[in-house]
């Protein structure tokens, strides 16, 4: 089991490192063209997206779904970005927003049926109550420009980033300490069987 539960932890600290690289590229390189941001946002949901897929699969969690509808969601998202890679920042707004949304319940999902007080619960809501709440004000406010919508993704993706590489941390040092608690909070999150 603990060979199982470290794979794990690493899934959501791997996952924490591309969304803190996607946020630093995007905020280093302020002037991005929508065409460019389209390449880098398609990139980075495909890989997200890859990710919490390879977690769902190797687990035989009951909320596995959720990682799975979430990893689908991403890829999803990746693609009609490649797709129209004309899209108007409007439009990569929208699509930005829909990713936000499902990604947040998703994460939100997976949190509430963890167990209550084990570790890396409450990051792992969070993370998705603030993937909700950027979707939100993407989907309320989609034309506030081409550089707000760059500065905020950067600044999410490094603070989700942040959010996902604390809890997988967390995970980690549960799997030591309390290897019980944290089965069960990686079973009902998908991340453990």
């Amino acid at each position: 089991m603990s060979e199982t539960l470290s794979r794990h932890w690493k899934s959501l600290v791997g996952r924490g490192v591309v969304a803190i690289l996607f946020g630093i590229v995007v905020l280093v390189w302020p002037a991005i063209t929508v065409g460019a941001l389209v390449l880098l946002f398609g990139t980075y949901a495909i890989v997200e997206g890859v990710l919490a897929l390879s977690a769902a699969t190797s687990s035989d969690a009951p909320h596995r779904g959720w990682l799975v509808f979430g990893g689908l969601a991403g890829i999803a998202a990746g693609i009609v970005t490649f797709v129209w890679p004309g899209i108007t920042a409007l439009g990569l707004a929208v699509v930005i927003a829909t990713w936000f949304m499902v990604t947040g319940v998703a994460e939100i999902a997976a949190a509430i049926g963890a167990p209550s007080g084990t570790a890396g619960r409450g990051l792992l809501g969070l993370t998705g109550v603030a993937s909700v709440a950027f979707g939100i004000y993407f989907a309320v406010y989609p034309g506030s420009g081409a550089l707000a919508l760059v500065w905020t993704m950067g600044l999410f993706a490094i603070a989700g980033g942040i959010a996902l590489i604390v809890a997988g941390f967390r995970f980690r040092s549960g799997v030591k300490e309390l290897s019980e608690p944290v089965e069960r909070v990686l079973v009902a999150a998908g991340y453990g069987s």
